[in-house]
């Protein structure tokens, strides 16, 4: 089996566009779909077909262009089943272990609640790849907009259990933000300080910070490290539970 390849390339502001194609079947799946022109460029730009939408959360900026892409390409849109009458052109909505096949390869469904109240992210096994949308992302993790902290603790800790070669696609390009405030939270981690320091220099020359690796986030996303004792101390909150922890970085984020 060939490996997928992929395409990324930046949508709107700051989301993320990208596309998945398997070199066997000839299929291309876009994840989500935040801007039609970005993402047919790209398509023709490597010559694909886009045959799927893998839609993770209901939010504008990444169905906006859902309805577009499947008139142009008669593409079969996939998307969260506790989302679905906000999903446009939702043809299979899909829920926390269910699995579909794109080509030969197993695609999982994992439900992450948290930024939204059905968000979804989608892990190919095989090819060690995590599609985290906005539940995951370098350094960070989504705002709480419609669950609560605990059930996003819940999420992360369910996507922390993928192995540590996971490579984590995630939606926006906040890395450089979300750098920043993990130093103030965990500042006698070295090896965050040192990955600041190299998403500061990528971002200077206008280099993406996308893909991030799982096991990397361990090590230095606070979102994931809410049960060391070091950021417990510089907390204050030595005696308090993980969620509780975790809806204090949260807040701090917010404001940040």
């Amino acid at each position: 089996m060939q490996n997928l390849e992929m395409e990324v390339f930046l949508c709107r502001s700051d989301n993320f566009g990208v596309l998945v194609h398997c070199p066997e079947r000839n299929l291309t799946a876009s994840i989500d779909a935040p801007e039609a022109g970005p993402i047919i460029a790209a398509a023709e730009r490597r010559g694909w077909k886009i045959t799927h939408i893998l839609t993770t959360h209901h939010h504008t900026d990444h169905v906006e262009a859902n309805l577009e892409l499947k008139e142009r390409y008669g593409c079969e849109i996939i998307g969260p089943v506790h989302e679905a009458v906000a999903i446009p052109g939702l043809d299979n909505a899909v829920g926390d272990g269910d699995s579909f096949d794109f080509g030969d390869r197993r695609v999982d469904v994992i439900e992450t609640p948290g930024h939204t109240a059905g968000h979804i992210c989608y892990h190919f096994a095989d090819s060690k790849l995590l599609f985290a949308a906005d539940t995951l992302f370098a350094l960070g993790c989504g705002r709480l907009f419609e669950r609560p902290a605990a059930d996003m603790w819940h999420s992360l800790h369910k996507l922390a259990a993928l192995p540590d070669e996971t490579a984590v696609y995630f939606g926006h390009e906040y890395t450089l933000s979300n750098a920043r405030f993990a130093v103030t939270i965990d500042p006698d981690n070295a090896r965050l300080r040192a990955r600041a320091e190299e998403i500061e220099a990528a971002r200077r020359e206008g280099r993406f910070t996308i893909p991030t690796m799982m096991g990397l986030e361990k090590e230095t996303n606070p979102f994931l490290r809410v049960s060391d004792p070091g950021i417990r101390r510089n907390l204050l909150m030595e005696g308090k539970t993980d969620e509780e922890v975790f809806a204090e970085i949260r807040r701090r984020k917010d404001n940040f």
